[in-house]
């Protein structure tokens, strides 16, 4: 009996001990395989034995796992991407007020960088912005301000909008600087032709009622008024032409007829064009041309153009007896034209503005005219590649310059 009781006992012992030896063989494996895990490998194996079943599940939500990242990873590129090449700019802040995310643009506009972990009211610096974003914080509604920088010349529009995961908010910024200033050309063109249409079409009316009035009978009045009628209607139609060529250079439909051209034959044409009408002035009208100058490429009718309105504005503004110099001279890139006269000149402050549509300058200058032909020239002008400004010194003169490229440049 005891013998058998002992051999019980080996036998119960020896499978304890296989049971324990599987038992640290599986944990042993089970280890390895989790340090693997551990080490992110791409490829984790699903045949490890005595725990395929495991390994294999394991492994499956290893490479559905790694998919989902993979294309979050992607998702985040692109977004990374679109926010970069956003010309708004993004803000992104927590409860707090503290920016968790800013895109270039938004440093660009608050004139700021490293924001990330600053607050709002840091980066921003405009209590009315500021406010805006309180008030989404408050309300948890979007919200919308916009401001005037005069410091830096700029009007933003803020719209800041609650974050619905979380209690943070998110903040476009706008920057409406030039939507501003088109809306401000806009409403200034709009005043302007209509005080320029006004003065014409009410001299006009007057003339015309008079006449109405009896005045057509009259064999010294009635053709005086009717020749004064033929003047405003030369100027109406002036005006329409000089804004129907102005909006076609503006919008591209003008297509310039390039071609080489010499310089001097330009400026000899111009000024042919222009003699008679100066030498009734009593204005002298010369040439300067410097010799061996390389040709340009240009559109000859519209050069000419510029050239012509030039020269007219210094027969204008120049008394009897003044001088009216056309010259060209080599420039870098190009050739440089210049029209020189000595009449009452341009005041400091106007030299920015004479190019404008409409603008005139009122101190000493009188004189007919739209007001639209410096601003035509600078067009045919820009469209050769070239650049056109003027210098002055208020009664002494003006010149003004362009500059065309050479031919082969």
């Amino acid at each position: 009996m005891n013998s058998f009781l002992l051999g019980l006992v080996i036998t119960l012992l020896i499978v304890a001990a296989w049971f324990a030896w599987r038992y640290y063989d599986l944990k042993r494996r089970i280890e390895r395989y989790s340090n693997e895990i551990r080490k992110l490998e791409k490829n984790l194996p699903t045949d490890v034995s005595h725990i395929e079943n495991l390994s294999n599940a394991i492994a499956s939500l290893q490479t559905a796992f790694n998919l989902q990242l993979s294309t979050l990873n992607s998702n985040n590129a692109r977004l990374s991407t679109v926010l970069e090449q956003l010309i708004d700019g993004v803000l992104i802040a927590d409860a707090d007020g503290f920016i968790q995310l800013a895109n270039p643009a938004a440093q660009k506009l608050f004139d700021a960088s490293g924001v990330v972990g600053r607050s709002i009211t840091e980066v921003v610096r405009n209590h009315q912005l500021v406010d805006a974003w309180r008030r989404c914080q408050q309300t948890r509604e979007v919200q919308s301000e916009s401001v005037e920088l005069p410091a830096r010349r700029q009007f933003l529009q803020l719209i800041a909008i609650p974050d619905t995961h979380a209690s943070g908010s998110l903040l476009l910024v706008q920057d409406l600087t030039r939507v501003r200033r088109l809306e401000t050309v806009r409403r200034d063109f709009i005043s302007n032709v209509s005080h320029e249409l006004r003065t014409p079409l009410a001299s006009l009316k007057a003339l015309t009622e008079t006449l109405q009035s009896g005045a057509l009978s009259d064999p010294e009045a009635g053709p005086r008024f009717l020749g004064r009628i033929s003047t405003e209607v030369d100027a109406l139609t002036q005006m329409a032409q000089e804004l129907l060529d102005l909006s076609r250079i503006e919008s591209g439909q003008v297509e310039l007829i390039l071609a080489p051209l010499v310089p001097k034959n330009l400026v000899t044409s111009a000024a042919d064009r222009m003699r008679m009408q100066s030498e009734r002035a009593g204005l002298k009208l010369s040439i300067k041309c410097e010799d061996g100058l390389q040709n340009i490429r240009a559109d000859k009718s519209r050069l000419e153009q510029v050239l012509v309105n030039l020269i007219h504005n210094a027969v204008k503004f120049t008394k009897p007896g003044g001088e009216i110099s056309v010259e060209t001279e080599s420039a870098t890139g190009g050739i440089r034209f210049a029209v020189r006269d000595s009449g009452v000149g341009i005041p400091a402050e106007s030299l920015s503005r004479i190019f404008e549509r409409f603008y005139r300058v009122d101190k000493s200058r009188t004189g007919s005219g739209t007001g639209l032909g410096l601003s035509i020239s600078k067009h045919i002008i820009e469209a050769h590649g070239g650049k056109i400004w003027a210098e002055s010194n208020e009664g002494r003169g003006s010149v003004f310059y362009f500059v065309i490229p050479l031919a082969n440049s």
